[in-house]
């Protein structure tokens, strides 16, 4: 940082709605300066800099890498993450990135190594972990309440698709709404169970009704898949763009235990608003309603992180975790 009191200097590459939003949640913190400001859209970067008149503004990755930073952050197509994650840590600067950190376990390891090399704060975006039913969840789980976890059920459906091209070139996205959506969910598996080892991964691919094999090119549109974790524990997942389902999305994800479970779920087909439940037997329990504003949350933390001096996370790690079960439902791996 720029002097043992200074506040971090922070870029923020790529500010289309979603950069924008973290953008308004990190400098809310009030623990950062913002610095710079990129986008090849002049109107998004105009946006951008009405957050924070006094920063810079630019189009590239070098514009901004140029403003002696001390983090980034990375809201461009997934297939500049990686990249632009290395250049900013091998030049000394911190990472917040947008999911998915990398196409495949391949980038999300390059990307993990010059972290460790650079010493640097590494985040990315996983901002359901930060709803605060999953963590009330992660809570009743870890500690044991409901006994040895024997299933998950996991399902993110989404009414709409991607509104960018590129989401459906599979050289620039990597994937379909597995990549896209289905990403959340094997990570709260994952997170919610501290990262057990994964085994029997097995999927199923569909684009526009056509099962997709291993190699095809077309993205696709609606994925179940499943996989077991440790020695017991039986996790399906499904998730889809478009879906018919009578409502703009269809998000859940329940754990069920030996002595009970428990579940987080969206309300009325909101993209926002969840409850949580807690079960015993055919009762429920309220853990958590709306409203909860979540959304940021994985950003401001990790702005507070930053502030406060952090330095490579070796959980950072577990993200290859997460990339491993992709490739392996994809069949790169």
């Amino acid at each position: 940082m720029n002097g043992p009191s200074a506040r971090p200097r922070v870029g923020f590459l790529g500010v289309g709605w979603i950069g924008r939003h973290r953008m308004q949640g990190i400098v809310d913190t009030g623990l950062v300066d913002v610095a710079a400001v990129a986008d090849p859209s002049p109107e998004m970067a105009a946006e951008a800099a009405k957050l924070a008149p006094t920063a810079f503004v630019g189009t590239t990755l070098e514009d901004v890498l140029a403003q002696s930073l001390d983090g980034l952050v990375i809201a461009t197509p997934s297939a500049l993450h990686a990249d632009q994650a290395i250049a900013a840590l091998n030049a000394g600067v911190s990472v917040f990135c947008q999911k998915p950190l990398g196409r495949s376990g391949a980038e999300v390891r390059g990307v993990i190594d010059a972290a460790r090399k650079a010493d640097r704060l590494l985040g990315v975006d996983f901002s359901y972990r930060f709803t605060a039913g999953v963590e009330a969840i992660r809570d009743i789980v870890r500690g044991g309440a409901l006994g040895d976890i024997r299933a998950v059920d996991l399902t993110f459906h989404n009414a709409y698709g991607p509104d960018k091209p590129w989401f459906y070139d599979r050289q620039l996205s990597g994937g379909g709404c597995l990549i896209d959506l289905g990403v959340h969910l094997i990570d709260l598996a994952l997170w919610v169970l501290d990262f057990p080892e994964v085994h029997d991964v097995s999927g199923h691919l569909l684009s526009n009704g056509k099962r997709l094999q291993a190699g095809d090119q077309a993205v696709e549109d609606y994925a179940v898949a499943s996989f077991r974790l440790g020695d017991n524990t039986i996790v399906r997942i499904a998730c889809s763009w478009r879906l018919p389902a009578g409502q703009e999305a269809v998000i859940a994800a329940s754990f069920y235990g030996a002595q009970g479970g428990a579940e987080l779920r969206s309300v009325g087909g909101s993209f926002y608003d969840f409850t949580a439940m807690r079960f015993r037997g055919t009762t429920r329990e309220v853990l958590v309603s709306p409203p909860d504003e979540w959304g940021v949350r994985a950003a401001q933390d990790w702005a507070q992180r930053l502030a406060a001096g952090g330095r490579f996370d070796p959980q950072a790690e577990r993200i290859v975790d997460v990339s491993a079960v992709l490739d392996r439902i994809y069949g790169i791996a």
